[in-house]
């Protein structure tokens, strides 16, 4: 009976005191807590945004946010992430109490118009801002201009010349001039001309202002094969926007396509089906391709005879390399030349390789 009261008794006290223990435990996690917070960096931002208000299209922003450590430990500056648009040219990696740092950050607003907002995410040791946001803010505002727009696209076949036409126009109150331009290679032109007031396009630019025909001409022999990426760089007397780029692109495709460039019979016998192989020429003229003509193929190669054939697509030949029976064994190594009517490419020269075994 007295076992039977003393764990009773035992139990009640236990029931009375454990409130207090778990009161005492909080207030021991709180006191820990408070201890590290205040042992922690404080990342405070002095200027999160800033705010350039309107700037001309073209000019470069430059900014340098201040971070202020409040804290008591070293503030770390774990990385700095870009928005699209902006670069991060650098930032203090640690800042130490008390003292204030730098993120510089860097906006080119060529390629912007209107309203623009390029934030930078900080990653930070503060455990009450592990990430932060500077922002740089602006209205861009193009004081040159091209219509319909600042760029020019070209599809075309090597040797062919196309041109295309833009305007450009003003926002400057003094009268508008273009002084110079600047071609990026010669077979991309680039000439202007003044337009009267009856060419002038209207509701474009400053009312009255100097407007301008830009032609383009992109081609000839001397052409890269390839996609277009060039500008054609324009200096004018505008105050605020004194360069203008117009941007060249597209893609020159070879007038003549040959499938495959190369030949490599391999170890092969005359007697062989490998012995025959098919080149194939075939224009990329897709408006007047029968204006392609493979007028004969000739073989420099030893042992090695050609023939040529249209086919039945217009633009389009057959090239056979065939090893002659009388073919003696020993390397094949020489060029096949086939001659066209294409202006670009009247000889196209392809390398022939191969091994010619005997036959027993």
């Amino acid at each position: 009976m007295s076992k039977r009261l003393f764990a009773t008794t035992l139990a009640f006290a236990l029931t009375l005191t454990a409130p207090f223990a778990v009161a005492a435990e909080k207030k021991a996690d709180t006191k820990a807590a408070e201890t590290d917070a205040a042992k922690a960096p404080r990342l405070s931002l002095l200027e999160p945004v800033k705010d350039f208000g309107t700037v001309p299209k073209g000019e470069k922003l430059d900014w340098s946010f201040e971070i202020k450590n409040t804290g008591t430990s070293d503030l770390e500056i774990i990385a700095a992430k870009p928005a699209c648009g902006c670069t991060v040219a650098d930032f203090d990696k640690v800042i130490k109490p008390g003292a204030t740092g730098k993120v510089t950050a860097h906006v080119d607003t060529t390629n912007f118009a209107g309203p623009i907002s390029k934030a930078v995410m900080l990653e930070t040791n503060d455990p009450s801002a592990p990430s932060a946001q500077v922002t740089i803010a602006a209205v861009v505002k193009p004081f040159v201009e091209a219509f319909p727009n600042g760029f020019v696209r070209y599809n075309m076949i090597q040797g062919d010349v196309e041109k295309q036409s833009v305007t450009l126009y003003s926002e400057e109150e003094t009268p508008f001039e273009i002084v110079k331009i600047e071609s990026p290679s010669d077979w991309i032109k680039a000439d202007f001309a003044k337009l009267d007031s009856a060419s002038a396009l209207p509701k474009v630019g400053r009312a009255g202002q100097n407007q301008y025909r830009l032609d383009i001409t992109v081609g000839g022999d001397d052409a890269k094969v390839g996609p277009i990426a060039e500008k054609v760089h324009i200096l004018t007397n505008s105050k605020h926007q004194p360069d203008y780029w117009v941007s060249v692109t597209g893609v020159i495709r070879p007038s003549v396509r040959v499938e495959p460039t190369g030949i490599n019979f391999g170890e092969v016998a005359p007697s062989d089906a490998a012995a025959t192989r098919t080149i194939v020429l075939r224009s990329n003229d897709l408006k007047t391709p029968e204006n392609f003509v493979v007028t004969k193929a000739e073989s420099g190669v030893p042992g090695v005879t050609t023939s040529v054939k249209p086919t039945d697509k217009k633009g389009e030949y057959e090239v056979t390399l065939q090893v002659g029976k009388d073919a003696k064994p020993g390397a094949i190594d020489g060029n096949v030349t086939v001659y066209t009517s294409d202006k670009v490419k009247p000889s196209i020269v392809i390398p022939v390789k191969g091994t010619i075994k005997s036959a027993s």
